[in-house]
């Protein structure tokens, strides 16, 4: 039988690939630390499920409109007028099942075949996936632990050509944990103008910031004109079994969208939409508990990878992921990964899964209690005093 070419290209993602093999490990009986899945290790907070709930009772049970609820629509709309300062309306806004969606259907809706598209490396493996799926080519922005994993402007001014058709950045970063200042976003607006480029901004983890404020380049005066914004509920309210994203892009595009989406998947799951209502209008306690909670976990994970042998760390501005310098030990990224794994029973993504500049560093997710970071790492100073 015959199968796409572009259906082989696509990769499977690290973090489920491991956690695979960590689940076939724990079946033989071995103990495993959890410190591969970007995932929080928190519940659903209890009045966004009860939410959900109340609208099954209440019969919300049938079709959404394509591009979500106008109920829904509005009530992002606002939540980016009030703590983006964004001049935004619901027509907007795009509701889908998930950011990974509106990654792909944004991207499909903008590039063609011979495009090419500036992605960061390392980087989330969706971007240039997709990318190479459209039959695009990805152009690879190195981020840099020099450079605290950000963008280097001048060198992504080299990297646009007359093939180029976007620009995609995630901040705070996946998995470097790196922070784009405003400066790097203006600077990134300005060369998208100047070039007629669209910018992809993956902004899911926009409510986990330590240090100083975040910051989106939808917010920079015109910057929506060309500006897809991709964000959702998986990681601030803990909802990634829920599958809900929400974008806000120009009018025209949210149309392009909603056509895609009527073709694709019909729509969004009504009832679980109103638990996005709860999310951005409710109590915030609950994220406020967890960032703090990932403020904690941060300190113990960095300071600990920096005392073991021939690694290094820098503290992460964002997300909850450290992302490990492991040139000082000898061993590539997947050799760490593979010893850890199965020596001492700790499960990381080697830093290659995001990309060939990740050779050299292994991310750690902090989503995981403070007593189990610590006996991970207690575990690889034991695996890596045997290395010596």
């Amino acid at each position: 039988m015959q199968y796409a070419d572009r259906v082989t290209g696509l990769g499977v993602e690290g973090a489920f690939a491991v956690l695979a093999k960590a689940k076939k490990l724990e079946a033989q009986g071995k103990s495993i630390i959890h410190l591969q899945i970007g995932e929080p290790d928190f519940d659903t907070p209890a009045n966004i499920t009860e939410a959900a709930i109340k609208a099954i009772r209440d019969g919300e049970t049938h079709y959404s409109p394509s591009a979500g609820m106008p109920i829904v629509k509005e009530v992002v709309a606002e939540y980016y007028r009030k703590e983006r300062k964004m001049d935004v309306a619901a027509e907007n806004v795009v509701i889908m099942p998930g950011a990974k969606p509106l990654i792909f259907t944004s991207l499909s809706a903008t590039i063609n075949p011979g495009d090419e598209v500036i992605v960061p490396n390392p980087g989330y493996p969706t971007y240039n996936d997709v990318v190479n799926y459209l039959g695009a080519t990805p152009v690879y922005m190195h981020l840099k632990e020099a450079n605290q994993f950000r963008f280097d402007v001048d060198e992504l001014k080299g990297l646009v050509t007359p093939k180029t058709r976007m620009i995609v950045i995630n901040s705070p970063q996946n998995p470097t944990g790196g922070v784009l200042t405003r400066s790097d976003l203006e600077t990134i607006y300005e060369l998208a103008e100047k070039h007629d480029l669209w910018v992809l901004t993956d902004e899911i983890y926009s409510r986990l910031v330590y240090d100083g404020q975040f910051e989106s380049i939808g917010a920079i005066p015109g910057a929506m004109e060309r500006t897809i914004i991709v964000d959702g509920m998986s990681k601030t309210y803990a909802m990634t079994g829920w599958r809900l994203g929400h974008g806000l892009m120009p009018k025209k595009m949210a149309d392009y969208l909603f056509n895609v989406a009527v073709a694709n998947f019909s729509g969004t799951c009504t009832f679980s939409q109103y638990a996005i209502i709860e999310a951005l209008t409710g109590p915030q306690d609950a994220v406020d508990n967890m960032v703090e909670e990932f403020r904690k976990r941060r300190k113990v994970i960095v300071d600990g990878l920096n005392q073991l042998d021939g690694v290094s760390c820098l503290m992460p501005a964002g997300a909850f992921y450290a992302f490990a310098n492991i040139t000082g030990t000898g061993m590539g990224s997947k050799e760490f990964a593979d010893i850890m794994l199965n020596q001492a029973g700790v499960a990381a993504l080697a830093g290659t899964a995001f990309g060939k500049f990740g050779e050299g560093y292994v991310r750690f997710s902090y989503a995981n209690s403070i007593e189990n970071i610590k006996e991970a790492l207690r575990r690889m100073a034991g695996v890596l005093a045997g290395v010596k």
